[in-house]
């Protein structure tokens, strides 16, 4: 089934309702260094039909109640507005950490597209988070932010092989179309590269697996890969994680229940190799795989484009 169909079905079988908002933009609270460069984050929707079995997003820590059902936020172009008017300090605005930006219901409502073109209209930078191969229809946007600021696309593929991503991702862009995604965005001056997150233990923390990423990768001209090696498990996440795990491999669920219990960080147990691996061949083609060589390159990158 192609892109077009799966999410043309997802609208049909999914209403999609509001909710208020009071605050859209929200300064970060960390130092921006540890993340993109982004000094103020936003979420435009809240919840994500993606189905993806690894999803932090579904812990019971974020309180989000049935995490599948996508609402967008009330009178959320009219608050941005205003609310980006009344910053002093331009900066980078990430979008999409918590719920997938691109999600099918985009495809219509346009509302990332209409909050793109305030950010540039008012001079602020962008970094995006997405599984999407929507978001090559806001190139234009995301060409004249550029112009004025910074722009960073960071399309999250966690396996090269689309079989597996059909079962790990079910309602989501193949990771094909997502290479082809990354591709059409540096072909068109976008700084744009692949976060590898999360490396999911005993499935896709291989050396083949990294090896595959790295080419596609390379032939799609990205910029970066950026590796977290291992995954999360909160409550909420854990018992999805468990229940689809069990539909490709019962024995995974067992592996993962003696690994590492109740844990919250899962470190990947071949993450190391993963990691020396990664970074032999991303140094092969020139991929940046460090954040602050990440940040310093698509700043200083869209700093040239505006010099130019």
């Amino acid at each position: 089934m192609d892109n077009k169909k799966l999410y043309d079905g997802i609208r049909d079988k999914i209403m999609i309702k509001s909710i208020p908002a009071k605050q859209i933009l929200q300064k970060v609270k960390f130092d921006n260094s540890r993340w993109f460069g982004i000094d103020y984050n936003m979420n435009l929707y809240r919840g994500c039909p993606h189905g993806c079995i690894y999803c932090d997003s579904r812990s019971a820590v974020y309180n989000i109640e049935n995490f599948d059902q996508v609402r967008y936020k009330e009178n959320v172009i009219e608050t941005l507005k205003k609310e980006l008017r009344s910053k002093r300090k331009k900066g980078v605005v990430g979008i999409g950490a918590m719920s997938d930006t691109y999600n099918p219901f985009e495809k219509d409502l346009c509302i990332t597209q209409q909050a793109l073109n305030l950010i540039s209209e008012n001079h602020f930078g962008v970094s995006i988070d997405t599984k999407s191969s929507l978001v090559v229809r806001d190139i234009p946007i995301l060409k004249e932010i550029t112009r004025n600021n910074s722009a960073i696309v960071k399309v999250t593929i966690t396996t090269a092989n689309d079989e597996l991503a059909k079962k790990i991702e079910p309602n989501v862009s193949l990771s094909s179309e997502r290479f082809e995604a990354v591709k059409q965005l540096n072909d068109a001056g976008i700084f744009c590269g692949i976060l590898l997150t999360p490396l999911i233990p005993f499935l896709t923390d291989n050396e083949n697996e990294i090896r595959a990423i790295v080419e596609k990768a390379h032939k799609a001209n990205a910029k970066f890969i950026y590796c977290m090696y291992g995954m999360t498990m909160r409550n909420g996440q854990r018992e999805f994680f468990y229940k689809h795990l069990k539909n490709i491999s019962p024995k995974l669920v067992f592996q993962y229940q003696k690994t590492y219990g109740l844990n919250y960080v899962c470190p990947s147990l071949n993450g190391k190799r993963c990691e020396q691996v990664l970074k032999k061949e991303c140094a092969r083609y020139g991929i940046l795989t460090e954040m602050k060589d990440i940040i310093e390159a698509y700043k200083k990158s869209d700093m040239q484009l505006k010099f130019f």
